[in-house]
């Protein structure tokens, strides 16, 4: 699409006008020698061709014309702007935190197929239909076991944090469950964060065994930070020993950071608590629309250029052939002596 950057400059068109109406040219007076065959002497000069509206004074009028339009558009700067170039910007960065202590390989829960399989297992299908639905957002994955560990730091690629997800296996970060330093680990991720909306979704089947910080701390230390976290608990919270499921300490985790507690029994439930949270932290995209623009001013300056150019050249060789045209040539001199003009002609 053809556009003017400065329309406003198209009014310049119209100054030499406005100039010509409102400044008439000053009268000046000059002395002149009158003669009583002045007709004779205009003929014999080129036949008064260049005389006031003459065919070479109409064409120099339009020739200045055109120079001066094409000016002022350069002026106006002309843009061809090219179609738009749009840009998702995710508002909100999620981070997954993921369980892979040496409890979420027992087998109490069933796959898409309704065979028997192991927790994580299970957590890999239902999160990997969680992140298809996450388009416009930048996902993160920590692993936890006896350390946290980074498996995918904020990216729109989805696809890759699912794959990378699909590549964890059960106590690949140890046997014991470090919840907080997961917490700790995922503060830091999001100090770089400049999203308007940091969430975080944690999730784990048993109890904090090998953390430098208690969850509700770190929890805590992440509200001041404008993080959310939500926590997922997997498996019967009945279970007795190291394995036991603290449920407390992960409802006291999603309460101190504003976030909320869910607990999964089995796969069905897991599902509906991911389709829950995907209710809850809706997708939100901010799309950012260029247009790219060429300029072509320099295009119709190369015309007025041109077009000045080649009219004074013809001008200057229309000139230097009627000077040296025998036919044509008109000699007038002045005798100083009797001080009489004598007209005198070749044909």
């Amino acid at each position: 699409m053809l556009t003017l950057a400065h329309s406003w400059a198209v009014g310049l068109v119209l100054l030499p006008l406005l100039v010509y109406w409102l400044a008439p040219p000053r009268p000046c007076h000059r002395p002149v020698v009158r003669v009583p065959f002045y007709d004779r002497v205009r003929e014999s000069s080129a036949g008064g061709a260049d005389g006031a509206g003459s065919p070479s004074q109409r064409l120099s009028w339009i020739g200045r014309s055109l120079v001066w339009i094409l000016i002022v558009i350069a002026l106006a700067r002309p843009q061809w702007v090219e179609e738009p170039i749009e840009r998702r910007v995710p508002t909100r960065d999620l981070l997954l935190a993921v369980d892979l202590s040496g409890s979420m390989e027992k087998e109490d829960f069933t796959d898409a197929n309704g065979q028997t399989a192991d927790r994580l297992t299970a957590v890999k299908e239902v999160l990997g239909e969680f992140l298809t639905k996450r388009e416009g957002d930048r996902v993160g994955l920590v692993v936890f076991g006896n350390s946290p560990f980074l498996q995918t730091p904020f990216t729109t690629d989805l696809e890759l944090c699912r794959q990378l997800l699909d590549e964890t296996s059960v106590r690949m970060a140890g046997p014991r469950t470090a919840l907080g330093d997961a917490i700790g680990l995922g503060i830091q991720l999001f100090e770089e964060s400049s999203a308007p909306s940091k969430t975080m979704i944690a999730l784990t089947d048993g109890n904090d065994t090998g953390s430098g910080v208690p969850p509700v701390e770190a929890a805590r230390v992440a509200a001041d930070r404008g993080i959310h976290i939500h926590t997922v608990a997997m498996g019967d919270p009945e279970t007795v020993g190291e394995e036991k499921l603290d449920q407390a300490a992960l409802e006291g985790v999603a309460k101190t950071s504003g976030g909320r507690f869910f607990l999964a029994m089995n796969r069905d439930e897991l599902v509906g608590i991911y389709e829950e949270l995907d209710r809850m932290e809706t997708s939100e995209v901010e799309t950012v629309s260029h247009r790219p623009r060429s300029d072509l001013y320099h295009w119709p300056l190369a015309m007025a250029l041109l077009l000045s150019l080649g009219a004074q050249g013809w001008f200057l060789l229309r000139d230097r052939v009627s000077t040296f045209s025998s036919a044509d040539v008109r000699r007038v001199r002045v005798n100083v002596r009797t001080h009489e003009l004598e007209v005198t002609g070749q044909s």
